[in-house]
């Protein structure tokens, strides 16, 4: 992961794009280029182009990464936090084999 951090930082600096990457605007692009990935499921869930698929993917990625350079914040400690909040809130005996909310089966 520090690899690609470095990588995108290097990128990012050899243009001199950190100067638009303010949370409020890589938000903006994180939800933009999520658009662009729902727009190849728009019409047939289906049928899709895998390789447009994973560009888009790859966007929505590597903005998040942006993001967490721009707040200073490890994308990997980030992650492992909020799963162990899920790991709470959707334990497994109960929610397994269920896409329901979790107030459907917690009572707190």
């Amino acid at each position: 992961m520090d690899e690609l951090m470095a990588y995108l930082k290097k990128f990012n600096d050899e243009r001199d794009w950190h100067q638009f990457h303010t949370p409020n605007n890589l938000a903006k692009s994180i939800v933009l280029e999520a658009n662009e990935l729902l727009e190849h499921f728009q019409f047939s869930p289906d049928a899709y182009q895998r390789d447009k698929v994973l560009e888009e993917l790859a966007d929505v990625m590597t903005y998040c990464l942006d993001m967490c350079e721009a707040l200073d914040a490890d994308p990997l400690e980030i992650i492992y936090a909020k799963m162990k909040k899920n790991e709470e809130k959707y334990p497994a005996e109960l929610c397994r084999g269920s896409s329901e909310k979790y107030t459907a089966y917690r009572k707190d």
